[in-house]
C-alpha cells in the first residue's frame, strides 16, 4: 500500500449516463465499498449536472468527493444552458473536469469532427478561462489533454500535449495545488484501446516537467483512456501516473473499486 507516498486520485466520469435512482444507487454502493475497505487513493465521482444533488446525498458521510463534468467561466448572465462555478459551489462540488476531448469536439482519429464541433467547441483559451474560474471559487480543476490518432502518427503527440498544458498553466497566477492534469489520448477514449503503460508514463513525466517549470508541483498527473480493472495494475506500476480518469468502468461499483485498489 502507498502509505509512504502521495495519494493517487481516481476520478469517475459518468458522462451522460444514469437517472436519479441509478445515480443514488451507484453513489451509495461506491460509498459503502469505500467504508468497508481502506483505500490509499482519493476518489471523486462526476455525475451529469442533473444528478449532482442525488449523488451528493448518497455520498454523505463518506470520504468520496463530488465532481462536475464541465463549467462555464462567467459568474452569471445571459448564457443559456451554462453552469457557473458559483452554481457548482452551491451544489457541493469539489472538483470539475475541463477540456475533456469530447468537449473540445475531438473524437476518434480526426482533429475535430465538423458536426460535433458545432456543439463542442472548447479550445485552449476557453479551457484556460474555465480552469482559472474554478480555482477562484475553490473548486479543483481536472484539466484533460491528449492527442488524436492522426497527431500521434504524425509524431506531434508531445507537442500537442505540451501546448495544451502550457496554454492553461504558464500564465496562471494562482497556486493550483489539488488540481490535476489528465493525459487522455483521444484515440483511447471509449474505444477499448489503451495507451501502452510505458508510453503513458513517459507522457505523464513530460507533463510533470511542464508543471514543475511553472512551479505547480501540487498538481497530480493522471491517465485517462479506457482504464479498466484489466489494465489498471500495469498503469499504476509507474509512479509517474498519479491517478486515473475513468469512464465506462466507473459506472460499475466492482470495476471502479478494483481500479482504486490497484492504485494502491
Amino acid at each position: 500500500m502507498r502509505t509512504d507516498r502521495a495519494r493517487r486520485l481516481i476520478v469517475g466520469n459518468w458522462k451522460m449516463n444514469l437517472d436519479q435512482a441509478g445515480a443514488r444507487h451507484l453513489a451509495a454502493a461506491i460509498a459503502t465499498a469505500a467504508k468497508a475497505e481502506t483505500y490509499f487513493s482519493d476518489m471523486v465521482i462526476c455525475p451529469p449536472y442533473t444528478l449532482l444533488h442525488a449523488a451528493k446525498e448518497a455520498l454523505a458521510g463518506s470520504t468520496i468527493r463530488l465532481g462536475a463534468q464541465d463549467v462555464f467561466w462567467e459568474e452569471k448572465g445571459a448564457f443559456t444552458g451554462k453552469i457557473s462555478p458559483g452554481m457548482l459551489v452551491d451544489a457541493g462540488v469539489d472538483y470539475c473536469i475541463v477540456g475533456h476531448s469530447e468537449c473540445r469536439g475531438r473524437f476518434g482519429a480526426g482533429a475535430v469532427e465538423p458536426r460535433l464541433a458545432r456543439y463542442f467547441a472548447d479550445d485552449d483559451e476557453t479551457v484556460r478561462l474555465k480552469f482559472s474560474a474554478l480555482l477562484k471559487h475553490g473548486i479543483k480543476p481536472i484539466l484533460c489533454v491528449g492527442e488524436t490518432e492522426q497527431e500521434r502518427k504524425e509524431g506531434r503527440a508531445d507537442q500537442v500535449v505540451h501546448d495544451q498544458v502550457s496554454r492553461v498553466i504558464v500564465a496562471l497566477a494562482e497556486d493550483a495545488t489539488g488540481a490535476a492534469v489528465a493525459y487522455e489520448p483521444v484515440w483511447a477514449i471509449g474505444t477499448g484501446q489503451v495507451c501502452d503503460p510505458e508510453e503513458a508514463a513517459r507522457m505523464a513525466a513530460r507533463i510533470r516537467e511542464i508543471l514543475d517549470r511553472c512551479r505547480q508541483t501540487g498538481i497530480r498527473v493522471l491517465y485517462g483512456g479506457s482504464v479498466t480493472p484489466e489494465n489498471a495494475e500495469a498503469l499504476f506500476a509507474h509512479e509517474e501516473i498519479q491517478g486515473a480518469l475513468v469512464g465506462g468502468a466507473s459506472l460499475r461499483v466492482d470495476s471502479f473499486t478494483t481500479i482504486v485498489r490497484y492504485a494502491g
